[in-house]
């Protein structure tokens, strides 16, 4: 194993990003959540520092209906020195949340739909009942569920999302990573044992799927994990 690097610029550490990343946090025993069913209580202020990196780096940042209906989503911002950064690479504004839900059962007047610098945008399939004003900001693929290659398609070609910052929850990160769509994940893990009463899957997943290890970043007692499917 090599020495340690020294001081490393998170910026430009999670600057190659692919098509589609996954980022998540978890704890040693492997829950995605913390004793709230959250993730603040996690990986703390190293964690949030890379989670922000990574929305920096997206074009698009994607999440399932139930992360959303738990009413903690806040509106996209960006702090100054990231919407700098940002900007100098040619993306000046933030990347919108992309809410994925098949029945579109969703509270519209929550800040993700209200007060979001970058319009959000919705995934669903032919069954999901699309709310009036939405249909622009719209990408229904499939019948009776969500055709995730299509979406993703979709997302590339009509809002030139290219770079996809999927934050969860277990079933959306599993199903992105079972159909191969999943081109690198990034895992904050957690210096924390949460225990049986509260643990959370990482991902939902059907069977087995293999990573490479390509990358090792400590801060914080926090591992900075990245793995290449």
């Amino acid at each position: 194993m090599p020495g340690p690097a020294g001081e490393v610029d998170s910026f430009e550490l999670y600057a190659d990003a692919p098509a589609v990343r996954v980022g998540m946090v978890g704890s040693l025993d492997g829950s995605a959540t913390d004793e709230d069913g959250w993730t603040d209580g996690l990986g703390g202020d190293a964690d949030f520092r890379v989670f922000r990196v990574l929305r920096a780096h997206a074009d698009g940042i994607m999440m399932g209906a139930a992360t959303v209906r738990t009413g903690r989503i806040r509106a996209h911002r960006m702090r100054a020195e990231l919407r700098e950064r940002r900007a100098a690479a040619g993306r000046p504004e933030p990347a919108p949340i992309i809410v994925v839900s098949r029945s579109l059962d969703l509270d519209f007047g929550a800040p993700p739909f209200t007060d979001a610098v970058t319009p959000t945008i919705l995934v669903t399939c032919g069954d999901g009942d699309v709310p009036a004003g939405f249909g622009d900001r719209t990408v229904v693929a499939g019948d009776s569920d969500v055709d995730l290659a299509a979406a993703l398609e979709e997302l590339r070609t009509r809002f030139g999302i290219h770079r996809l910052l999927c934050e969860g929850g277990p079933a959306l990160s599993g199903a992105l990573i079972a159909a191969g769509l999943a081109d690198e994940l990034c895992l904050s893990l957690a210096p924390t044992l949460i225990g049986d009463a509260h643990r959370t899957p990482l991902v939902s997943l059907p069977g087995r799927a293999a990573a490479t290890l390509t990358g090792v970043a400590e801060d914080d007692g926090v591992l900075f994990l990245r793995y290449r499917f």
